[in-house]
């Protein structure tokens, strides 16, 4: 057994990392739609999909979100809006291998079928319970709303990029319950049947090799690490140790 730091910004890189081999995903660039919806994370998979298929070069991370967490002071305006100018440029979403650029869920919704992907981050999740779930902060329940329509209409796989970092110990039903109670402020909460996909399933599908999150925190840049501990066959630890190496200088998010 071995044990790794591993910091949000690389947890994000090994979790793109491993859906780019991702059976469902390769299926569906060949002869179908993948749709990533954007958000932090998926910024991070967008790239790695986006870079096998040599369609990186117009794709940028840096307005890849419709909704974001931000420290208090620094990067607002007095309004509260993000200090910006550029502009949202859409999901991404890949039909048959080639990226249709400037479209998003809300376009190809109603085409999507059975094969196809939809990749969604959640912003809550429950490991031990395998269940994720999502801030709403729309009147009409967002981009998962409208997703779900096909996840649970026609059978569309639903992925859920999720860092453990945004982990709780709470049931997200009864969370949910709480925090959709009318009169209650903030964001609400929907709970979402998906895989759920974390730097555990990352390392474990690319290695073979059993991860188990053991400890978290830091300072100075490792706010929100996480410790994983590896084990399984030398050779699979030993592949595992190469690919944390590849992606633990992964540099913090910035806009």
């Amino acid at each position: 057994m071995e044990q790794f730091l591993i910091t949000p910004a690389a947890g994000k890189r090994l979790i793109a990392r491993a859906l780019k081999e991702h059976h469902a995903i390769k299926k569906a660039l060949k002869d179908g739609t993948v749709v990533i919806i954007a958000g932090t994370t998926n910024g991070y998979v967008a790239e790695e999909i986006l870079s096998s298929l040599e369609q990186l070069e117009e794709f940028s991370r840096k307005k890849f979100f419709r909704g974001i967490v931000l420290p208090p002071v620094g990067l607002t305006d007095k309004t509260g809006r993000l200090k910006s100018e550029t502009e949202f440029p859409g999901d991404v979403v890949i039909v048959n291998g080639t990226w249709k650029k400037g479209l998003t869920i809300f376009d190809v919704v109603d085409d999507l079928k059975e094969g196809d992907v939809i990749l969604k981050g959640a912003n809550a999740i429950n490991y031990l319970h395998n269940k994720a779930a999502i801030y709403i902060g729309h009147p009409h329940g967002g981009t998962i709303g409208v997703a779900l329509q096909a996840v649970i209409g026609r059978r569309v796989r639903l992925i859920l990029p999720v860092g453990l970092e945004k982990r709780v110990h709470t049931d997200l039903d009864d969370l949910a319950l709480k925090l959709n109670t009318p009169g209650n402020q903030g964001p609400r909460l929907l709970p979402v049947v998906g895989e759920v996909f974390t730097e555990i399933e990352a390392i474990s599908s690319l290695t073979g090799a059993t991860a188990e999150l053991v400890a978290a925190g830091g300072v100075a840049g490792a706010e929100g690490s996480i410790w994983i501990a590896v084990s399984g066959k030398s050779s699979e630890v030993g592949v595992a140790q190469k690919l944390i190496k590849s992606i633990i200088n992964e540099p913090a998010f910035s806009l």
